[in-house]
């Protein structure tokens, strides 16, 4: 899995921090934005979806190649 580097804002960093751990949603930073990133991209695709830019197949992880 390639990496990535990112600078973050420290408020957003402590609250990404405040929602992982053992009390926290996601076992690890990596984990919380990789699902961020998943469901902001989903969000996306939607919208495209709704304003008909995009084809519904590929909003769903179709391949029209």
């Amino acid at each position: 899995m390639p990496k990535v580097s990112v600078e973050i804002p420290q408020e957003l960093l402590d609250d990404l921090d405040s929602h992982v751990g053992d009390d926290g949603k996601f076992v690890n930073r990596s984990d919380a934005i990789r699902a961020s990133i998943r469901k902001t991209l989903d969000m996306l695709d939607e919208i495209d979806e709704r304003h008909g830019r995009v084809d519904s197949a590929e909003t769903k992880g179709g391949n029209t190649n």
